[in-house]
This record gives structure tokens, C-alpha cells and sequence, in this order.
């Protein structure tokens, strides 16, 4: 043991081996905070302000900050605003009134279970099951989301590596986009084709058409999703059932998974078919996307959910749980009192009907100026073709609008000279696709009577610019 102790002490350095370093300590610290001081001034000169990722610096502005900027600097005011999807009134009272009370239990105030609170995802599988045509198990085939926008992003968290490709019909709403490219998605178009005689004279939102060949041209060995959309926004459209079997019989057939968004299920005007009810294969890979926002009147409220087989569901919860834990308990609370109260209201017959009530009071302006439109079969949206309004040609659009479609020059000058605002649906296109609706506009229809009154009275200022 000594001679292993000697052996290892005769190893260590004399302190004669560091005299070198016998400068004060406060010397060295000097000349290493001047040596830090510099390089991180290089480092910061070099680097200017950080650097935001590409998925949002690479963003054009988008359309609504544009109509938002052209309304609040109209000279005709107030804006009638037929623009954004946001309801003009209130929810039923019986739904307010259960959101008040909710407020009132303490577990209404705390976190929620991750995949949603027990009543609200009984209330829906009981709401459900009778359109599905069998009993949904609210433990096992339904999660609540933080609206049905998170809870498509949970669905493509859920099931998208790197490059995996889903394929989106346009138009397409905006927020797809972005939800499917955050984790590595790659967004695959294919359009649809509009009326051919929709410039001339109106006909049925039916009659935009998805081209099947070209549909499965589309999918290729990476197709992983197919986006569907019935009741569909902008176009309004309700696929048939034929449509929608063409479509879940090649997803069957290539192994894709169906996100059906259907926020829109409880306005309808024509036969709804839910794509999940036509077999067991195609149930089997399909997520149904619901809003209790857009069947309550309530956007603001961001309470969504998925209905889905459990092998589909499970991976769906697992992402949400990661992006916001859980969702709006009071919120939920309120929402499960309305589906479970709804019937005794009569609420879903009476919204329907008030709802179709509503396009048609407001598309009277456009037989009247002679402005052809797709009849839409649901939602709240109207697409008018405005190609026989004649802009003037040295009017003084600013540059982020005058680089931009046709749509979105109408849509700064009905704000400016006419006071009303709708949105251009080239937002809702590729570039290359966008000359399929540049005359056209989107107006939102879900307004009070009086504003759809005064939307008509301003829109006749059109009748000056309007030329056969």
C-alpha cells in the first residue's frame, strides 16, 4: 500500500510546475469578461434580432388583418361586417344559463379530464349514436378538444411523421394549411371544379364537383389523411352520398385516414350523409370533427371534439393532451346541458330553419342586382360571382392588395366605397388555383335581420358599377 501511495503522489505536479500561473485571479477575470464582452458584441452584431421560424415568417398578410385594416379605415361607417363566421347574436338562453351555473361548481372551475369531461362525451355519443346508425362509447370513440381547429392539429400530431402527405380539396379552410405542415406534413391539392355557367347565372352549390380520377392520381405511397369538409365552407356544399362513398371506397382501398370535418352538421338544407355511416371499412378509418361553437352559436366558446374508432381516437387524446392538457371546463359543462336540452327546445329544427331563412333574405340582393351565386345546401356562407362589377381602373389600392387576385380588390372596395365586408376565397386556394374564384366573394350570413337589412340597402351602391 506505501509503495502504491509514493508511486501516486510522485504523479502530482510540484507547485513549482505553476508558478507560470501566479497572476492575481482578478487579472484573469479581466481579460476573459473583455474576451466574452467582445465576442458576444460580434455575436450580436452578426445575428441582428432572432429569427422567427419560416412556417410563420414566410406568411403573406393574411385576409383578415387585411379586411380588418380596410374596415377600420372606411369612410362609410359602421362596416356592415358579412365577412367573418361569427354569430351576430347570442346562444339560446338555456345554453347561457347553463354556462352561469356552471360557473358556480367547483370542478367546473378546475382542469377537466384530458379527453373531456364525462357528461359532455355522453351527451355527444347520445346525441350521435342515433345518426351512426349504433351506440358510441363516450370513453372509448370520443374526445373534447379546445375547438375543432385543435382538434384537427391533435389529429394530424397524431398520426403524421415527416413528409407524410395529406390531401386537401380546395377550397379549403385556411387553418388545414398550417396544422398539417407544423409536424412534417406535406399538403397535397386537389380542387374542385366550380358550375360551368357559374359567371352567368346561379345554381346549386351541389354543383362544384371533386374529379375522382384526378383525386387518386393524387394519392401516392406517402398519402397518409384525406381532409373532407360537409357541410362545406366557403362553397357550402353537402356532398352526396355517392360523392362520399367514391371517396371513403379509395381511402379503403389505399389505407387513408378520413378527417371529416362536419362543424357544420346542424345546418343543413338538403340530405346530410355522415362518409362514417356508409360501411364498417370506412368507419373504421374515419375521425368525425364536431363544434359545439358552431352548433351553439358560440365561437368563442372553443369546445370541438373527434368521434372515431377507439384505434383512431387513442392517438388523437394522446396528442391533445400534449398541446393544451385539457379544455374549458365550465365551458364543457355548458355544452353537454345543450345537447342533453336541445330536443326539448326544439333548438336543432328551429336553427336549421331560421338559419335558411336567413340565406334566403340575404340573397335577395343578388337577384335583384343580377349578381349570380352559388346556392349553398348548408352552413352559413354564400359564394357570389362578382365578375360583371367593373372596378375602376385607376383606383388607388395599396400595394399588399393590388399584388393580390381580383377577389381581394372587390373585397377592399365594397369595405371602401360600400361599407360592407366579405371575405375573397382565393385565401382558400393554391396560387395556381386561385384564378378558379377570383370573382368571387364569401359573405357570412349568421347576422341579425336588421344588419342583413342594412347589407342590402348598401350593396344596392353597387348597381353603378355593374356592367352586362
Amino acid at each position: 500500500m506505501r509503495s502504491l501511495l509514493q508511486s501516486f503522489t510522485r504523479r502530482i505536479p510540484s507547485i513549482s510546475t505553476y508558478k507560470h500561473l501566479s497572476r492575481p485571479l482578478s487579472s484573469f477575470n479581466s481579460t476573459l469578461i473583455t474576451a466574452s464582452t467582445r465576442a458576444m458584441s460580434a455575436s450580436a452584431a452578426r445575428a441582428g434580432p432572432p429569427k422567427p421560424a419560416r412556417r410563420v415568417a414566410e406568411q403573406r398578410q393574411d385576409v383578415w388583418s387585411i379586411v380588418n385594416e380596410a374596415a377600420a379605415a372606411s369612410p362609410v361607417q359602421p362596416i356592415v361586417n358579412m365577412g367573418q363566421g361569427f354569430f351576430g347574436y347570442n346562444p339560446p338562453q338555456f345554453v347561457i344559463d347553463a354556462a352561469k351555473q356552471a360557473l358556480d361548481l367547483v370542478d367546473c372551475n378546475q382542469y377537466s379530464p384530458t379527453k373531456g369531461r364525462p357528461r359532455l362525451k355522453k351527451a355527444i355519443a347520445d346525441a350521435y349514436s342515433p345518426y351512426f346508425g349504433r351506440t358510441i362509447d363516450p370513453e372509448k370513440e370520443v374526445t373534447i378538444t379546445t375547438g375543432a381547429n385543435e382538434g384537427m392539429l391533435s389529429a394530424f400530431m397524431g398520426f403524421l411523421e415527416q413528409d407524410d402527405e395529406v390531401i386537401v380539396f380546395e377550397p379549403f379552410f385556411d387553418q388545414y394549411i398550417s396544422n398539417i405542415e407544423m409536424p412534417g406534413g406535406k399538403v397535397v391539392y386537389v380542387p374542385m371544379h366550380p358550375p360551368p355557367n357559374g359567371a352567368t347565372k346561379t345554381s346549386s352549390a351541389a354543383e362544384w364537383r371533386i374529379d375522382m380520377v384526378e383525386f387518386e392520381k393524387s394519392i401516392t405511397p406517402r398519402t397518409r389523411m384525406v381532409v373532407l369538409n360537409s357541410p362545406h365552407n366557403p362553397i357550402g356544399k353537402v356532398f352526396s352520398r355517392e360523392e362520399l362513398q367514391a371517396v371513403g371506397d379509395l381511402c379503403v382501398k389505399h389505407n387513408i385516414i378520413i378527417l371529416s370535418d362536419e362543424v357544420y352538421d346542424r345546418l343543413y338544407y338538403v340530405p346530410f350523409t355522415r362518409i362514417a355511416t356508409l360501411s364498417p371499412e370506412i368507419a373504421a378509418l374515419t375521425l368525425t370533427v364536431g363544434s359545439g361553437g358552431k352548433n351553439f352559436y358560440a365561437t368563442g366558446w372553443r369546445v370541438g371534439w373527434l368521434i372515431g374508432p377507439e384505434h383512431l381516437i387513442k392517438y388523437v387524446s394522446a396528442a391533445h393532451t400534449r398541446i393544451c392538457y385539457s379544455s374549458v371546463s365550465p365551458l364543457q359543462e355548458a355544452t353537454a346541458i345543450g345537447f342533453e336540452q336541445a330536443d326539448k327546445h326544439n333548438f336543432w329544427d328551429e336553427s336549421k330553419k331560421e338559419m335558411r331563412a336567413k340565406m334566403t333574405k340575404f340573397n335577395a340582393i343578388w337577384d335583384e342586382l343580377g349578381l349570380p351565386y352559388s346556392d349553398p345546401e348548408g352552413g352559413y356562407f354564400v359564394l357570389v360571382n362578382m365578375s360583371k362589377v367593373q372596378l375602376p381602373p385607376s383606383y388607388p389600392f395599396p400595394p399588399h392588395v393590388a399584388d393580390r387576385p381580383r377577389d381581394f380588390k372587390l373585397s377592399w372596395f365594397l369595405i371602401k366605397e360600400v361599407g360592407v365586408a366579405a371575405i375573397p376565397p382565393t385565401e382558400f386556394f393554391t396560387p395556381q388555383n386561385a384564378h378558379i374564384v377570383e370573382d368571387w366573394l364569401r359573405f357570412a350570413v349568421c347576422k341579425n335581420d336588421d344588419v342583413l337589412e342594412t347589407a342590402h340597402e348598401r350593396l344596392r351602391g353597387l348597381r353603378k358599377y355593374i356592367k352586362d
